[in-house]
């Protein structure tokens, strides 16, 4: 079935203070448009998932691999493709706004079980 959406009308989840996403998901691939307050840290992770994100505003330092040995910032129109299983980490600096896509949809953010962003 096709969906007509628009992201104003998909409510917004708080997952903490810091970070807020609307979330619109398929059958084999999901988006997501967060908003982070500077400072927030997601903590070093990886997922099956293969990942794109796409900064609107603000930069989002990165660290990837077990030892966290390769940094990159990215800006304001800066897209990035994270391979699946490659760990990373990410830092907010000034506020952000982007946009993830990912294959498949992520269920531990469908069914509330993120608890790796929830507590930090």
């Amino acid at each position: 079935m096709i969906q007509k959406l628009n992201w104003d009308e998909v409510p917004t989840e708080e997952v903490t203070p810091s970070m807020h996403r609307k979330i619109i998901s398929g059958e084999k691939i999901m988006f997501a448009k967060m908003k982070f307050k500077d400072g927030f840290r997601v903590p070093l992770h990886n997922h099956e998932n293969e990942q794109i994100t796409r900064v609107i505003s603000g930069t989002i330092r990165f660290w990837f691999g077990e030892d966290k040995e390769q940094v990159m910032d990215l800006n304001a129109g800066d897209i990035i493709v994270i391979p699946p299983n490659l760990p990373h980490e990410a830092l907010m600096i000034g506020d952000v706004e982007e946009i993830d896509t990912w294959a498949p949809p992520r269920q531990d953010w469908l069914d509330g079980t993120d608890n790796y962003l929830r507590e930090g």
